[in-house]
């Protein structure tokens, strides 16, 4: 049982009999005397998608679902499925691009250091990490001595995904990648 003073984004928790992933918490404290701390939840049912939100009170108690987290590697696309395999059973499954929900922008073919939830048997969502480094296919040349500005440019990365980088960037370079965000974090030094 968890109290509402651990929730943090990642987690897992049961919300009405379904399992959630915790999208986002903020935490009210009311300025009158009496009133408790509150904890708004904002969530998603991994089996529906569906967004949830839900006020938790100090002194609730919070259920965390029986899952299990499994080591997995992308495979590819085949255009309509995304296909992976579990680390550990080596059986395949597929999802769709909705259901990926904006997470394909990411994924590399035969990328591994991906991790899927496992709820009573059945692979529910995957949980990229929190980086990922990618090559720049397409971008402006880049502009000598800006490397001090802060004016950035579009750069398109292997996946087709479209970012803002740093000027002084150029094609073929690799770049860290914020899966959360989405956003640029830094240029990926030549010797690592």
């Amino acid at each position: 049982m968890l109290q509402p003073g651990d929730l943090k984004r990642g987690l897992i928790i049961d919300v009405d009999g379904a399992a959630c992933l915790v999208v986002k918490v903020t935490i009210q404290t009311p300025s009158s005397r009496g009133a408790g701390t509150l904890w708004k939840v904002r969530a998603r049912n991994l089996k529906s998608r569906q967004k949830v939100e839900v006020v938790y009170k100090g002194g609730d108690s919070i259920v965390e679902p029986d899952f299990e987290r499994r080591p997995i590697q992308y495979l590819y696309s085949d255009g309509t499925h995304f296909h992976f395999m579990d680390q550990e059973s080596y059986d395949q499954f597929a999802f769709t691009e909705d259901a990926l929900e904006g997470q394909t922008p990411f994924l590399i073919d035969n990328m591994e250091n991906l991790t899927c939830m496992v709820v009573d048997g059945e692979v529910i969502a995957i949980e990229l990490p929190q980086f990922v480094e990618m090559t720049i296919t397409e971008c402006d040349p880049s502009a000598k001595g800006n490397s001090a500005t802060g004016r950035t440019k579009r750069a398109v990365l292997e996946t087709g995904h479209e970012i803002q980088v740093p000027e002084h960037l150029d094609q073929h370079d690799v770049v860290k990648i914020e899966t959360e965000t989405g956003k640029f974090v830094s240029r990926v030094s030549k010797g690592s």
